[in-house]
This record gives C-alpha cells, structure tokens and sequence, in this order.
C-alpha cells in the first residue's frame, strides 16, 4: 500500500467534494435566486449530511477497502451528474426543492463517508496523531484549491454542467486506481474495475455532449430560442431570440427586452440629462449593454462618458455581438466613451478629485448583499464626492408597485446621505412599472429640451412621469446602511410574492 498515493487520494477526494457542494449551491442561486440564502441552506444541509455520512461509516466494520471505492464510484457517479440532473429536474419538476436538497443529502452523506472510511484503511500505517494531522491537511489544503479553481477556472471556463461532470470523472479515476492501491484488502477486484470503468466511461460520454446537454437545459427554462450563452467569473450571460426580437438575462434574470427597452433606458437617462447644469462629463455605472450611453450620446454637448462595469464579458458582447451593437447604436466605440471592468464602489473610492455633472446608476435589483452595498448610504456618500456642486444623480430603483417599500427605502437612503430628491416612474411592459429616483445636492436646474427621436418620452409624456398612484405613494422605510443591508430584506420579501 503507496501511502503518497492515499494522501493524494484525500487531496483530490477533498478537491471534488468541496467543488460539488460549490456547484450545487452556485445552480440553486442561478435558478431560485437570492445567492445569499441559497449558498446558506445548501452549504448547510450539505455539512450535516457529511456528519451523517461519518455517522454511518461506524457502521462498517468488514470490507473497509471495498466500501471506500464502492463509495467513490457512487460519490463520481451521484455527484457527477448532480448538474445536469438538477438542470433536467428544474425544467420538468414542480418539486424541485425537494429534489435539490434530496441530492444535497446524498453526495454529502456519500462525501462524509470517505475520509472516516480512509482513516481507517492508513491507521496501521502511521501513529494517530500523525495520521490525523496529515489526512486533515490534505483535506484542507483540497478544500482551499476547490474553492480558489471554481469562481477563477471552472466556472467561466467550463461551466457548471461540465465542472460536476468532471470532477465526478476524477471521483471515479480515483476509485479506479484504488483498486491497485487496496488490492490486497479487496474482495473482487475485476468486478470493481469493471465497475470503475463503466462510470469513467459514462461521465466521459456525459463530459463530451455537456455542451448540447446544457443548451438543452437552458431552452427549457427559456420562452425563446437560447443564440448565445456563456459564462463569466460573475454571472451566467444567456441571449435568447423570439418573434418580437432579443432579450438579455444574466443569471437567469431578464435584463432587457429589444422590443421595449428603449422605454426602460429614455426613461432612466433624459430626466437627468435635461435637468443637468451641464452635461459635459458623465458616470454611467453599471449599462455595460451600451444601451444607457447610446441614450446619453444624443447630446452634442456631451464631452466624454466614464462607463464602469465589472464584468468585462458584458461589454465585449455589447461591443461585438451584432443585434446588440445595432440595438445600441455602437455607443461603446464612440470616441467620447471610457469603459473600465472594475467593481463601482472601488472605482468611487479611489477615483481623486474627479467630479462629473450627470450620473447614472444602472446596477442590477438589490437581490443579494453584495449588489445591496451598491444601494447603501456609504455608496451614495461616495457618489456625492465625485459629483459637481449642480450636478444630477438618477438610480433604477426597482418597481414601486411590485417592491413599493424598496423603492422608498432607496428614496429615503438618498435623503439619509444628503440628497435631494425627485422619484419617478415610467410602464415598461417586459418589467412592469419601474422606478427610478432624480437626486441632487442642489435645486434642480430647469428642464432644457429633449433630443430628437426618442420613441417613449415628449415634454407632456416626461412630466406624467414624477406622478405617483395611490397604489405607488410612500411608504415608510429603513435606511439602507452598510452593516444592516435592510433594503435586500424589504426586496426579498417583497418580490418572493409575485415569484
């Protein structure tokens, strides 16, 4: 018995378990949202069933080399199609939850198995202290490489499908060579090899369509036809094309529709715009489709655009993918446009003495807490350092009719960091009414005209605008501050009951 090779086999056992639980909690987060409370319930249930795998492992006491690799062949097989199983049961199942933590339960337990079962087969080779201290190493030193390969390599290279898939090939090349490294504490090996092979070669086969298996997958949970989808270190990016034209999600949540974004995007850019001082230097923060900077890039006497967007896969497809650079106008070459890939809070933070006279905050929902700290009194004191003395703020401030008390939280935390404010609203039929909020450190400047050939917003039509129904009117809520992140929980509760 190769004892190297065992305390590799706990490295790369420890790599695999740890990367299905990432990859189980990451699939749960794409497809039911909230990342927050999805990693928490996943990663939870998935360490209790672990302590039920050691639990039970006190119950095997003949054939320990045999039930190691029995449990890592099951360990390869269960964990490695736990992707593109859940995908299949989401878009098929009314009972996915129970599926999902069904599965969460099983690799776990299956996971809690291995390491007890191990430490069993080394105790005669090493003394206890020793072997402890060297099998919980390995264990912890697999963990810290599962947890720094999948956000920077699997996730954007290979995608969630084929990462499960793939280390579940590696699950089950470990049982295969195991069958050498216990064989003398084994009781048929050539059926476990044979075993070993058939789940190597199926998840081969799995690994090799992963590709058309997750189209596949994503055609079900899409209305339209799925023309493009890729995966970035931040989010899942899927284009999909149907009769009234395209439409962008971005972790499975729609970001704009073709067919009526320019309703989304005029009424997020002009009311700014007009009521600016000066529009010589504008922030665009977040709109890495282009689609806010085309809006902007109707005026003249616009001199240059800072666009901040983290994620660089965005505006490179806004930048190269044919419909969007037609839908916008190829703002993103315009000469007069900056574009840095970098997190906006850390842009504020060290941006100098910069100020500018428009900005236009076009961040995702507040669904998660680090979205949630880009809403926050902190963020908005940021903002204001790098605003000049008359100039405008807007911020897409989600629904006021579906998420009312969101929407006035942001108000409120806009008041809270020194703000003045002017909230509006506008029918955006993909969405629904949304929201968005005017801010200033001084008295508004009075509109000046709108641009030529806008399709949703007239001087009539933009007034109307800052009118708010019963059903839409304040309502009293907390301030969104950096150690509460209260505006997640009023968005979460308030969006989980038209969901």
């Amino acid at each position: 018995m190769n004892k190297s090779l065992l305390f590799i086999t706990v490295l790369v056992i420890a790599t695999c378990g740890l990367v299905y639980e990432l990859v189980v909690s990451a699939l749960a987060s794409y497809l039911l949202g909230d990342s927050i409370t999805q990693f928490s319930t996943v990663i939870g249930v998935y360490l209790f069933a672990m302590g039920i795998g050691a639990w039970l492992s006190g119950f095997i006491e003949r054939g320990v080399p045999q039930r190691f690799v029995e449990i890592e062949l099951s360990v390869a097989l269960v964990g490695g199609v736990s992707a593109p199983f859940l995908f299949f049961t989401f878009a098929e199942s009314a009972s996915f939850r129970i599926t999902l933590y069904g599965v969460v339960l099983l690799v776990g337990t299956l996971v809690g198995l291995e390491i007890p079962l191990l430490l069993r087969i080394l105790k005669d080779q090493l003394k206890f202290k020793d072997l402890v201290s060297r099998v919980l190493t390995f264990d912890y030193v697999g963990a810290l490489i599962a947890s720094l390969l999948f956000p920077i390599v699997l996730v954007p290279q290979l995608g969630l499908v084929r990462t499960s898939l793939f280390f579940g090939l590696l699950n089950a090349l470990v049982g295969l060579w195991s069958t050498w490294l216990l064989a003398d504490g084994l009781a048929n090996v050539a059926r476990l090899r044979v075993k070993a092979v058939a789940v190597t070669v199926l998840l081969v086969v799995g690994f090799a369509f992963s590709n058309q298996m997750t189209l596949f997958f994503e055609e079900h949970l899409y209305h339209d036809e799925v023309v493009h989808a890729q995966s970035s270190p931040y989010q899942r990016i899927i284009v999909t094309r149907g009769h009234n034209g395209f439409s962008l999600f971005l972790n499975g949540n729609l970001q704009f529709a073709s067919v009526d974004e320019y309703r989304y995007h005029e009424a997020l850019v002009h009311p700014a715009m007009t009521h600016a001082a000066s529009r010589k230097h504008v922030l665009i923060l977040g709109g890495g489709d282009g689609l806010a900077a085309r809006e902007v890039l109707r005026y003249d006497d616009v001199e240059d655009i800072t666009l901040i967007d983290l994620d660089p896969a965005i505006t490179k497809l806004a930048s190269k993918y044919s419909e969007l650079t037609a839908l916008n106008h190829q703002s993103l070459s315009s000469p007069k446009l900056t574009v840095l890939n970098e997190d906006a809070m850390q842009f504020l933070a060290r941006a100098g003495d910069r100020r500018y006279d428009v900005v236009i905050v076009d961040f995702p929902d507040p669904n998660n807490f680090s979205l949630g700290k880009l809403y926050t009194t902190r963020f908005y004191a940021l903002l204001s350092a790098h605003l000049a003395h008359d100039g405008v703020v807007v911020i897409q401030s989600t629904s006021p009719l579906f998420a009312r008390q969101s929407f006035w939280c942001i108000d409120t935390t806009l008041r809270a960091a020194g703000f003045l404010t002017r909230p509006y609203h506008a029918l955006v039929p993909s969405f629904g009414e949304w929201g968005y909020v005017l801010a200033s450190r001084q008295a508004l400047a009075p509109a000046t005209a709108l641009p030529e050939g806008l399709r949703f917003l007239s001087p009539d039509t933009l007034e109307t605008l800052f009118q708010f129904p019963i059903d839409m009117s304040p309502v009293p809520a907390e301030v969104n501050r950096l150690n509460n992140q209260v505006l997640v929980h009023y968005y979460e509760n308030e969006w989980r009951r038209w969901n």
